[in-house]
């Protein structure tokens, strides 16, 4: 059993780049105390973000990765 939810984090292609997306999963998990600030959450940055809002009892994040560079090195540990 869960006791909660503490951190939703966004990440790859769509989870960084589809605001819309990420607005409206959020709204479909208000259960946990999930609010987005609006203006945050359209912001685009290459660093990870918060775009929860001040109030909200969960901490929302959009965290860039490179997945390329993450398969690649994956791809290596694999021919070590």
């Amino acid at each position: 059993e869960m006791g909660g939810l503490d951190v939703l984090t966004f990440t790859a292609g769509i989870g960084e780049n589809d605001s819309a997306l990420r607005q409206e999963l959020c709204d479909k998990l208000k259960m946990f105390g999930i609010t987005l600030d609006p203006v945050a959450n359209v912001l685009r940055s290459k660093d990870p973000r918060t775009i929860s809002a001040s109030d909200s009892k969960v901490r929302v994040m959009v965290v860039p990765t490179n997945e390329e560079l993450a398969i690649a090195q994956q791809a290596m540990s694999l021919l070590d």
